[in-house]
């Protein structure tokens, strides 16, 4: 019987589907950027985690992809005589094979035994990560090790980050030793019906839906898709799917369209997707979004924020997670319609903190209203700048008071059916102003790929000619952003200002 790798209990857990095709049909998997994204941050954290539980370097790795899985299981048991540290042990057993991230050795009654903690990069226990721990710990306890305990370490992103490489308050662990034991019997029929569904020669039969995307985002999605009748207007454009009777509806009822869904069960915002969806029009209610903008006097100015973040903080006096600002955008939009632009953008590697703030403050001036699309991330941004930087924090609060919100007058009085129930910037302005286009950019395109180039030009192995053209691929699409808002407001306000 081959044994099957604790992922692959996992995708189990998940779907049977997805595990068939992991086994059976593995070209077909295509993983998302997100999905690697979340892959090289577990690596990161994994690193930590060895120095955290290794400060005197006693221990060894074992590194099964390039040893082969058996060898590396054999020098597992060999290490299990020794005292010190052991990551990514290996065991065989049942069926079932797991490494594990953490195995520390302790001394109880005489006896050796070992403390098992599996190290995750969020910010919390998920439940999925209870399974995880379940399993490694009935693979471990069934293949001879003696293991007294089993903790579940993650993220704490209250600590803040001291600097000079000082990373022991990173990690936060939860004991799950009582829960796991007490689940010997769950994993042994996961197990088996995990090696049921492998030796199935037809791949089960299974309908996509929200388990798609938990825990975990499928690679398989597209051709599970593939193979399922396509939804004209399919009911996942509905925004903001909250009351249980329409959740309900929904699951149940194994509804794909829109136009399946009783109008008595929408609120008013999805009842316009819907029937401006299904008709083909437009909804523009032009005096209301007058109205919300006439208050709102020019000169005025648009601004965007660019972001980075660490699992593992690299600047001293910031915490896990923390979304950095490292770039903005300005436009400002005079009286008489004339636009200037200031632009901010660090790549030096440096924490960009102070000198953007700085920056800030001298791109807004101190009158006028200031637009963005979607406050709660930017204020969110200045706030945390106020906070570490208390010479600066009146000017920077006094920013805050200033913001305007273009996406909830964009909610209440516009849409167009090719948002497809979407309100983000980019689903909005193509109906609006498609003269102005992501795609034609040819760099980044969105904040993913922003992040990406940031860490890419802060890298010591990046050239200075990669360097220059990342960052003016990150200055023009800012720009964009801001000139999106600044035709956003045009439009909404009646007003033509390009």
């Amino acid at each position: 019987m081959r044994a099957l790798s604790k992922s692959k209990l996992m995708a189990y857990r998940q779907c049977p589907k997805r595990l068939w095709l992991e086994i059976h049909r593995p070209a077909l998997r295509d993983d998302s950027d997100a999905t690697h994204a979340g892959f090289a941050v577990g690596h990161s954290v994994g690193d930590i985690a060895r120095r955290i539980y290794d400060p005197k370097s006693k221990g060894t790795l074992i590194e099964p992809f390039a040893d082969g899985i058996d060898a590396a299981c054999e020098r597992t048991t060999q290490l299990l005589a020794s005292s010190h540290p052991i990551f990514e042990a290996g065991y065989s057993a049942a069926g079932a094979l797991a490494f594990s991230d953490v195995l520390l050795p302790k001394r109880k009654a005489g006896q050796r035994v070992w403390r098992m903690v599996e190290v995750k990069s969020s910010t919390s226990v998920k439940p999925y990560h209870r399974d995880d721990a379940a399993i490694q710990a009935f693979v471990a306890k069934m293949s001879g090790v003696a293991l007294e305990s089993v903790a579940l370490a993650h993220i704490d992103s209250s600590w803040t980050y001291p600097g000079q490489e000082d990373y022991s308050g990173l990690l936060k662990e939860e004991d799950l030793s009582a829960e796991v034991f007490a689940r010997t019997a769950d994993v042994a029929a996961w197990i088996a019906g995990a090696h049921a569904v492998a030796r199935k020669k037809i791949e089960p039969a299974m309908a996509t839906g929200q388990h798609c995307n938990d825990p975990y985002g499928c690679g398989f999605i597209d051709h599970c898709r593939s193979a399922e009748p396509q939804a004209t207007y399919p009911v996942a454009w509905l925004p903001r799917v909250q009351t249980s009777a329409l959740k309900t509806f929904i699951a149940e009822g194994g509804v794909t369209e829109l136009a399946e869904v009783p109008d008595t069960l929408l609120n008013a915002t999805q009842l316009r997707v819907k029937s401006h969806t299904i008709a083909g029009t437009t909804y523009f209610d032009a005096g209301g979004a007058a109205a919300d903008l006439q208050e709102h006097k020019l000169p005025a100015i648009f601004l965007d924020f660019e972001t980075i973040s660490f699992a593992v903080p690299i600047w001293a006096g910031t915490r896990p997670y923390q979304q950095i600002p490292f770039q903005f955008s300005a436009h400002r939009l005079g009286r008489t319609g004339k636009i200037a632009h200031h632009a901010f953008l660090d790549l030096s590697g440096r924490d960009p903190s102070r000198a953007f703030a700085e920056a800030l403050i001298g791109a807004c001036g101190e009158r006028g209203p200031i637009f963005v699309y979607n406050a709660g991330f930017e204020n969110a941004r200045i706030r945390e700048l106020a906070e570490r930087f208390p010479r600066v924090r009146r000017a920077l609060l006094a920013i805050t008071a200033r913001v305007v919100d273009l996406l909830p007058v964009a909610q209440r009085n516009y849409y167009h059916p090719e948002q497809q129930g979407s309100w983000s910037i980019k689903k909005v302005l193509p109906s609006i102003a498609p003269d102005l286009s992501y795609a034609a950019l040819g760099g980044i395109q969105h904040g993913g790929m922003a992040m990406e180039a940031f860490m890419e030009a802060i890298s010591p192995q990046t050239s200075a000619a990669r360097k220059e053209a990342i960052e003016r691929e990150l200055l023009d699409y800012c720009a964009l952003d801001t000139m999106a808002m600044v035709r956003l407001w045009a439009f909404f306000s009646g007003r033509n200002f390009h």
